[in-house]
């Protein structure tokens, strides 16, 4: 049983709003842990079933052809909508109903939104659920969400990345076949449903590209010289693919500071089984022999943290012209700053330049993770962490502050 860690803030969330948004790519496992959670006892308080709808199916598109008839047919269930971004105008509608009931008494939980595609759900919902929604992301699978046997050597997690049907395929080969079935889903049905006319060829193009230079700080001028296409067109594609939940933009340090420091975003596809797909790597022997694998694991240690931070969380990396570097800078509640190098090797060491960066940034803590499982001191007050330590202790401080 894989429990997901946004369980808890879920059902933190249905008792405090009216509302309530699980944002995530698709096949993350959204619709799973709606339904799991409408229908526990906590939510459902002895009522009647939570009532499910997907918004692309006919059938269930039909049934809200007159929205407001059939929101106040149902008014003691919790609903819940899947693929919400689908019908835009129902976001006026559930403002209406939700101002109505709260004026009448009603109880907190009453809608539950799923969406796979931020853009619009985003900026629809913070027009006109103000107040009244809150959010939740939901990404594939992390370390702390595995049995804790398969936590201790994760390695299929960064190879197979965290879509569950990935992760749980009965092969690595099954689990390529799915991905690679996935990537063409996306670029030829879901990205055209959404309404940009991008060629899917182009894209496919781009986001190999990302996969290639996974890790590394955007150059846009060479990507758009690559494709034919203009920086602006780049801009585009990149904010799509990010606001789709499959891209992360990593934003350089922004603080006063007397260095010339490095301005360019970094850039990773979010999912290490995508990168790993794109690219046709199907087994571990075939990722540790690619010249991706460090930007890779880098990639998967970042994404795997950030999903662990509390909410407040400000993360970006920091770079000097002359090379002073941190991989990942958590400006965390508390005026916390750790300072975070990623290493592959068991046996990690850090340059001159990490212990500078740390002194720019005035680290409060020094931390390096590795592929090594144990927790050691290292010179120049630098802790070594276990990543699944270094995620537990990430939860607990937004357990903390909750």
């Amino acid at each position: 049983m894989f429990k997901r860690q946004v369980d808890q803030a879920l059902r933190q969330y249905l008792q405090e709003f009216s509302a309530v948004a699980i944002l995530g790519p698709r096949q993350a496992g959204k619709t799973t842990l709606a339904l799991q959670i409408a229908e526990s006892p906590s939510v459902t308080a002895g009522g009647p079933p939570a009532l499910y709808l997907d918004l692309e199916t006919p059938t269930d598109i039909a049934q809200l052809s007159d929205p407001s008839a059939f929101f106040a047919a149902h008014a003691d269930r919790l609903v819940v909508l899947d693929e919400v971004q689908r019908m835009p105008g129902l976001f006026a509608v559930l403002r209406g109903v939700i101002d109505q009931r709260r004026r009448a008494g009603a109880r907190a939980a009453q809608f539950l939104l799923l969406g796979s595609a931020s853009m619009d759900l985003l900026a629809q919902s913070s027009e006109s659920l103000a107040g009244r929604l809150a959010y939740v992301e939901l990404g594939p699978f992390v370390v702390t969400e595995l049995p804790a046997d398969q936590a201790a050597v994760p390695g299929a997690l960064w190879l197979r990345g965290g879509f569950p049907d990935s992760y749980l395929a009965r092969s690595d080969a099954a689990s390529l076949r799915w991905r690679q079935q996935f990537i063409t889903t996306y670029l030829e049905r879901d990205i055209p449903q959404l309404g940009p006319r991008i060629p899917a060829q182009t894209l496919r193009r781009l986001w190999t590209m990302l996969a290639y230079e996974q890790a590394q700080m955007l150059n846009a001028a060479r990507l758009a010289a690559s494709l034919g296409v203009s920086g602006q067109t780049i801009a585009r594609y990149l904010d799509l693919l990010c606001d789709l939940l499959l891209v992360r933009r990593l934003e350089p340090w922004a603080r006063q500071s007397s260095k010339r420091l490095v301005k360019a975003p970094k850039v990773f596809v979010r999912d290490s089984g995508v990168v790993h797909a794109l690219l046709g790597l199907g087994s571990q022997h075939d990722l540790l022999a690619h010249p991706v694998v460090g930007g890779s694991w880098e990639g998967w240690i970042i994404e795997n943290l950030l999903a662990c931070a509390p909410p407040q969380t400000q993360a970006s990396y920091y770079r000097t012209a002359v090379g002073a570097e941190i991989d990942l800078l958590l400006e965390l509640p508390g005026n916390k700053v750790w300072a975070i190098e990623i290493k592959r090797s068991s046996a990690p060491t850090v340059s001159r330049g990490f212990h500078l960066a740390c002194d720019d940034v005035s680290a409060t803590r020094r931390i390096v993770v590795s592929s090594a499982n144990t927790k050691f001191p290292m010179a120049g007050d630098i802790e070594h962490l276990p990543l699944l330590l270094l995620m537990q202790e990430l939860l607990a401080l937004g357990a903390v502050g909750a």
